[in-house]
């Protein structure tokens, strides 16, 4: 089941599948995404470089004009010039990738929510009368236009950091290492928080599935004109409105809850980050007082540490959310590979035109159900003749006419239509020689 996914075991499984669906969607949009975030993910280093060069090349022009009483312009100037064309980049990168997204979860929609109307297609009548498939199916078609994209958006953002982080790190290293071993670990005690309550997130978002469902119902029936008639001979308003608010108020109590622990891990945890990140600072001023390093590099340092700051929280808040997109898309990817039932074979007629239509022994009953619907049902009406099926509400009627058309197949006994076993008929062929309006038809 969906609800059982569980750890990072199946991350790299739909990350693949995710990315394998947006490339077939539009591999030049995936491929400028691409691009775009190996370029975002090493600028940031290429401008905090910039930075150290220009407050260098500051205090060595400040030392010549003390000396000499000469002001040097130009180096400072050209380096300025240098960052501005940098910025420029930055931002030309950025909204490139805000196009090539945007342009991709229009189309990345389209195609999720065709192949789960064409799973639609292939299920049978049971399949949708099955409560537990049913609300499979809401859970995928609810999450089907943002998870994929999201997951992939992610796996760029996951990659982008990760140059960034690295080309910060290999600036790092002139400093020392340790600073990058704590660049890389002071944000894990938020990160894990946050991946906890994701899985918990994730686990109420399952729960509250049927609620949810109740909740749309409840909407149609208060807000429909079909419906309209009903609720106000009936005076059904209060009492519906009640159990609306009711069920609402459950969801919200349980979300309230769920934040609330979310919300104050998140804060506590992020407290002890800030801490580890905030002591690399002091010890940079200090080197730099020290004359350990230049003022030059004390600006880079810090640069490079509030941007690595930055860059680890987006890198693990990317796998923490690529974690969480990963148990909704298990909703999707379940929904999709669920096997249809086979009903039916390939026959197109029946040897015996004139055998007409003929249940022997007919028993049914529907899933879930402990009374049978239709009980030992014997059964033969001839070409050209008329039968009306006269019984009260739950009687068999219905059933009756849904097993003639295929649409269920009996646990015991056997439908004959033109001597051929319905079991035989191809599905398609057989409705083709049937005309059905049900009591509660459509209006296309």
């Amino acid at each position: 089941m969906a609800a059982k996914f569980d750890g990072y075991l199946g991350l790299g499984r739909y990350a693949r599948r995710a990315l394998a669906l947006v490339w077939t969607t539009h591999r030049g949009l995936t491929v400028a995404i691409a691009l775009l975030t190996c370029a975002a993910g090493l600028l940031p280093a290429g401008m905090a470089y910039v930075g150290k060069l220009i407050v260098d090349a500051v205090v060595a022009a400040l030392d010549v004009y003390r000396t000499t009483g000469v002001a040097e312009y130009a180096r400072p100037l050209e380096l300025v010039l240098a960052l501005g064309v940098l910025a420029a980049l930055i931002a030309a990168v950025q909204r490139g990738i805000e196009f090539c997204q945007s342009l991709l979860r229009v189309l990345l929609s389209q195609r999720v929510h065709l192949l789960i109307l064409d799973k639609a297609l292939t299920l049978e009548l049971a399949q949708f009368e099955d409560s537990e498939f049913y609300d499979k199916m809401n859970r995928a078609r609810m999450e089907a236009s943002v998870r994929p994209l999201s997951l992939v958006n992610r796996t760029f953002a996951l990659a982008q950091n990760g140059i960034a982080i690295m080309s910060y790190a290999g600036l790092l290293l002139h400093f020392s290492g340790w600073a990058v071993a704590i660049l890389a670990i002071a944000g894990l005690p938020a990160f894990i928080a946050e991946t906890k309550f994701s899985g918990e997130r994730f686990r109420a978002f399952q729960w509250r599935s049927p609620d949810r469902r109740m909740l749309a119902y409840l909407e149609i029936v208060l807000a429909r004109e079909d419906h309209a008639k009903e609720v106000k001979l009936f005076d059904l308003g209060p009492r519906l409105m009640s159990r609306y608010r009711e069920i609402f108020r459950r969801i919200y109590e349980e979300e309230r809850r769920l934040t609330m622990r979310r919300t104050g891990w998140g804060f506590a945890l992020g407290l002890v980050s800030d801490a580890a990140f905030y002591g690399a600072y002091a010890w940079i001023a200090i080197e730099t007082v020290r004359g350990a390093i230049t003022l030059g590099e004390m600006t880079m340092y810090l640069t490079l540490f509030r941007q690595g700051q930055s860059a680890v929280a987006a890198m693990l808040s990317a796998i923490g959310g690529m974690y969480e997109d990963n148990l909704y898309l298990s909703n999707l990817y379940d929904y999709l590979e669920q096997p249809p039932l086979v009903l039916g074979g390939a026959a197109a007629d029946g040897p015996e035109p004139e055998a007409g239509i003929e249940f022997e022994h007919v028993r049914f009953t529907y899933p879930g159900a402990e009374t049978p619907a239709v009980q030992d049902l014997t059964l033969k009406i001839a070409p050209g003749q008329s039968v009306a099926l006269v019984g009260l509400n739950g009687s068999g009627k219905t059933t009756l006419v849904k097993l003639l058309a295929g649409l269920y197949a009996p646990d015991e006994g056997t439908i004959r239509f033109q001597g051929r076993d319905l079991r035989e008929w191809d599905p398609v062929a057989l409705r083709t020689k049937i005309g059905v309006i049900f009591q509660d038809f459509n209006r296309y």
